[in-house]
């Protein structure tokens, strides 16, 4: 075989493999999908209440001055913040990476080579100077620039860079979302020691009426109307009563210092005025459409900036199957004496070369890598389609607790109104020996669970009112 056709073959054999190099194995990737409904049920309002500020939505001033605190003091949300440093320092560190990099650098050393050595022999026939051997222990000094930079062809550096990029955004989105959840915790929080006070209150008002009744039920024990059962069934009703105001006292401690807590201070009072609880307002919420919450909420705005990164992420890997171009180069002074560095330009060093890399064989690293960005895009879709999913559950559940809710409470302000009236009825019939005692200690009983059950269906409303606030994404701004 003749010396032209073995390089022909091994040129065909280079070009075939350079090939094989440069191809990409085949790893399917998905597109996100964006679409939701038209609508949130049947409402069709466009106006969106998640576009009010957290100040103008929380009016009472008590309410306000908490949140703000927590905002400044709150250490989970001062964590974060810190994480959206690291992330920006991250993606400082990318932006550098694909740019040249010169450093200046100084050097001494020592150098013997073997007598019986190419670099020996000719060392020992030859001059520095005249009549000036080479020494045996040669010393070297050396003074100069070095460069290096990774040509950037396939974007691969670059890539890296806008993937850290988003990341950094997404810390940001991030802390935007842990903002949104601190302030409705407090706000339900909130809400909750206003109604924990109120019944309270009531409970206090009922041991009074009940203690009332009792004085009335010795009285008529004295007059041989009654038993002694029915003054210790009124005296244990009032006794459990007076033991129950210290259950709920207890909850407004835990409750007061949940809110200290996500305010970041230790115990103290929390300023409220819970005289105007039942007459919150809780109807005016707006949800607008759906589309309006991708662009509102945190979490959706995360999960879209973490699937950005992760294609990023994939075209970066893919990049590595290619061609990577290197130039190196140096620029200095040397010599084996200090008093010859300034010799220009006999002292004068330099370098420059240009090298061309790419894998041929063995990429298996190469492709796990590239298979495992490509997965992780996959799974930043499914990610972003959830939680496009999730917030628009929320939204549908919280309009429809609110509608609910209001058509509950409606109900139990008339139940509330006719046991009330009730009690007295069943008082005045009492007295004149036209009810018995059972009858207005349960009239009683369920006139207090009623008043209970108010209050409570008033803080859920006013839970729902924050949880709706937040799942269409206000808060935040």
């Amino acid at each position: 075989m003749s010396n032209k056709k073995i390089l022909n073959y091994f040129g065909i054999a280079v070009i075939a493999l350079i090939y094989n190099a440069c191809s990409v194995p085949n790893f399917g990737r998905k597109t996100e999908n964006k679409t939701v409904p038209t609508a949130f049920s049947d409402s069709k309002d466009s106006v969106n209440t998640a576009k009010t500020k957290w100040k103008d939505f929380f009016t009472d001033p008590n309410l306000a001055s908490i949140i703000d605190t927590a905002l400044k003091n709150n250490q989970e949300l001062n964590i974060i913040a810190q994480e959206i440093y690291v992330a920006r320092n991250e993606a400082r560190a990318r932006k550098g990476a694909y740019l040249p990099f010169l450093g200046v650098g100084a050097g001494a050393g020592i150098e013997k080579v073997g007598l019986y050595t190419s670099q020996g022999a000719s060392d020992a026939t030859n001059d520095i100077t005249p009549n000036q051997k080479v020494p045996v222990n040669l010393p070297n000094y050396a003074l100069g620039f070095d460069f290096s930079w990774e040509v950037d062809i396939w974007k691969k550096l670059r890539n890296s860079t806008k993937a850290a990029m988003r990341r950094y955004l997404a810390t940001i989105e991030g802390k935007n979302f842990m903002v949104t959840n601190l302030i409705a915790e407090i706000a339900n929080s909130y809400y909750e020691l206003m109604a924990l006070d109120n019944q309270l209150e009531v409970l206090k008002k009922n041991i009074e009426i009940q203690t009332n009744a009792l004085e009335i039920v010795k009285l008529e024990k004295l007059a041989a109307k009654v038993t002694e059962l029915a003054v210790r069934k009124f005296e244990a009703e009032v006794l459990k009563n007076k033991s129950r105001q210290y259950y709920i006292m207890q909850q407004i401690i835990v409750a007061e210092n949940r809110i200290n807590f996500l305010a970041g201070r230790f115990p103290q009072p929390i300023a409220r005025d819970s005289r105007a609880f039942n007459n919150l307002p809780t109807n005016d919420m707006h949800a607008g459409i759906p589309s309006q919450m991708l662009q509102n909420r945190p979490d959706v705005r995360q999960a879209e900036q973490e699937l950005e990164a992760s294609k990023l992420d994939a075209k970066s890997a893919k990049a590595n199957f290619y061609p990577s171009l290197t130039i190196n180069a140096g620029l200095g002074l040397g010599a084996f004496n200090p008093q010859y560095l300034v010799t220009m330009p006999a002292s004068i060093i330099y370098n420059i070369m240009g090298g061309l890399m790419m894998p041929l064989v063995n990429r298996n690293a190469i492709k796990a890598n590239y298979y495992s960005a490509t997965s992780k895009q996959i799974q930043a879709v499914y990610n972003y389609e959830r939680t496009i999913l999730n917030a628009h559950i929320e939204v549908v559940n919280q309009l429809s607790n609110m509608d609910n809710l209001e058509k509950s409470y409606e109900l139990k302000v008339q139940q509330v109104e006719a046991l009330t009236r009730s009690v007295e009825i069943s008082t005045g019939l009492f007295k004149s020996a036209r009810a018995d005692y059972m009858e207005v200690l349960l009239t009683q009983r369920d006139a207090l669970d009623s008043k209970f059950e108010l209050i409570e269906t008033k803080k859920q409303q006013m839970n729902a009112k924050v949880n709706i606030y937040k799942a269409l994404g206000g808060g935040w701004n």
